[in-house]
């Protein structure tokens, strides 16, 4: 008999010991899993870094237990436009992001990357972030390794140098092609030199994403530019922060639309993101005519010197305020200027009259050149409407993403896109005005993003799939970022998990530094 109890003893010890296989386990959750399909109630087990079940474990016992009662568990959201280069030397935690549920960004976007992929890949392995990071090979930096800030088309030999540097950085794990065609020197490229470059992306399996040529008065032409891109390679295409721009462009977005989806009816892949805001965010620099821009800040510095090129930027920057049916710069909004900090938050109307110049368009145009030579300055662009960022928004082939950089705390006054794009979709579109429903919105945020950036093992909810899990409360989820006082984390989000860790602990960021590096191989 004392053999028997020593032995039962013994068995409930190991039963014990062998209920308690998992890691983490997030306990009776409403689960949206990333496929769009409705929510169900659910245990997610997570171990070694991977989720090992989702279903009823009402056994299961882990080293930590999350009580996710009520509250929403589904996959990390993925974010395929950001610009974290540089900034995630500063804050390699990314508060930002992680507070904002996402677990994976994708940068190296508008045309905007390291060259030197495998370098930046090592780098990032060594420093360790809180997300996990995917990038783009950027056109852009491609073309000014080879050719500089020139206003020409490439040589043949020239080209074949940025198809190399291209077809270099596929191999080192590249998810693609990106292009800002409205920055220079991507501005100055023909489309057949893209065509070339996005064929070599596409051999290794890429994406082409791009921010188009025109985003205003040409975007069914810069849209038709990127689709034809994607006919001549077979590359998918992405088109970036979807959007019609200036007020007399609202309500095109039924036109921009249906473009994208004749593309799709005709077999060629075409997807969009979008970030659900009113206001775009780049460099004052854009305000300029490109073709001022050539050569780089002393060219642009001989231009505003030389009286008929002064004269032409001026009149070329007034007519484009004119045709966007405005008559100041008020639209335009400084969020970062390093030689006169003064400025953040103040827009170009307001610093052309604090400088004592006339109010007119021109004297504003005045203003700006003023500020460019002494340095490019970050900026806000109010310029859209409601109706079109909702009417995009209901498009089923549109992901949601920030465009923005890894946020420096109380630095600037920064678009508030950095800090709440999700939260923003989820309280404000989804819960408030019911714009799509909590599961598809999901999906554009998880399973959509990941299956076209090839992000595998990521963006759904099931078994063998990695743990980036977000847990967060449907009823109080909302942005808290402003165009006044951006630097607001999101509200809502209770646990955020990266590679099966706790990166978000009851609110509260615990530092770990988890996310890997995705190389993104064919």
């Amino acid at each position: 008999m004392k053999h028997f109890c020593l032995t039962l003893a013994a068995l409930l010890v190991h039963l014990t010991l062998f209920a308690q296989q998992y890691d983490l386990l997030i306990r009776g959750g409403k689960v949206v899993d990333g496929t769009g399909n409705a929510w169900f109630n659910a245990d997610v087990a997570i171990k070694d870094g991977k989720v090992a079940k989702v279903g009823s474990l009402p056994s299961a016992t882990a080293k930590r237990i999350v009580d996710a009662k009520g509250l929403i568990v589904c996959p990390g959201f993925i974010d395929v436009h950001t610009h974290i280069e540089e900034d995630e030397f500063r804050v390699p935690t990314a508060d930002n992001f992680i507070y904002d549920g996402v677990t994976t960004v994708v940068t190296g976007n508008c045309g905007l990357s390291n060259v030197d992929l495998g370098r930046y890949f090592g780098q990032l392995d060594s420093l360790k972030t809180s997300v996990n990071v995917a990038s783009m090979i950027g056109h852009n930096d491609v073309r000014q390794a080879v050719m500089g800030t020139v206003n020409r088309p490439a040589t043949p030999d020239e080209q074949k140098k940025m198809e190399a540097l291209v077809e270099k950085a596929m191999k080192n794990g590249a998810a693609g092609l990106a292009t800002g065609l409205i920055y220079i020197p991507g501005t100055f490229s023909t489309t057949d030199e893209i065509v070339g470059l996005a064929r070599v992306a596409a051999r290794y399996g890429g994406v082409y994403a791009s921010h188009i040529r025109s985003e205003g008065d040409d975007v069914l032409k810069a849209i038709e530019e990127a689709v034809l891109i994607g006919r001549e390679t077979g590359i998918p295409v992405q088109i970036s922060h979807f959007k019609v721009s200036g007020q007399n462009n609202w309500g095109r977005s039924k036109e921009t639309l249906a473009a994208v989806e004749s593309a799709r009816r005709e077999g060629i892949d075409v997807t969009i993101d979008q970030y659900p805001y009113t206001a775009s965010s780049t460099g004052l620099t854009t305000l300029l005519p490109s073709w001022s821009l050539a050569g780089g800040q002393d060219s642009i510095k001989a231009r505003v010197a030389n009286p008929t090129t002064h004269e032409r930027m001026v009149k070329d920057m007034v007519a484009t305020l004119k045709r966007r049916q405005q008559k100041h710069f008020t639209y335009a909004v400084v969020a970062s200027y390093d030689p006169d900090p003064s400025l953040n938050g103040k827009n170009l109307e307001e610093i052309n009259l604090l400088k004592g110049r006339k109010h007119k368009a021109e004297a504003e145009a005045e203003t700006i050149l003023e500020l460019v030579l002494k340095g490019n300055a970050s900026m806000v662009f109010h310029g859209m409407g409601d109706w079109d960022v909702e009417n995009i928004m209901r498009y089923p082939q549109n992901m949601f993403a920030s465009d923005a950089s890894i946020r420096v705390y109380n630095f600037g006054v920064p678009h508030p896109r950095g800090y709440g794009t999700n939260a923003r979709v989820l309280g404000y579109y989804v819960r408030q005005k019911k714009i799509i429903p909590l599961e598809e919105a999901i999906r554009r945020m998880t399973s959509l993003p990941a299956q076209k950036f090839r992000l595998q093992g990521r963006g759904l909810l099931q078994s063998n799939m990695q743990a980036d899990v977000v847990v967060f409360d449907e009823n109080t989820i909302i942005d808290a970022s402003t165009y006044d006082r951006p630097h607001q984390y999101s509200k809502g989000i209770k646990y955020v998990v990266v590679n099966g860790q706790l990166v978000v602990d009851e609110e509260k960021h615990t530092g770990l530094r988890v996310g890997k590096v995705l190389r993104i191989f064919n």
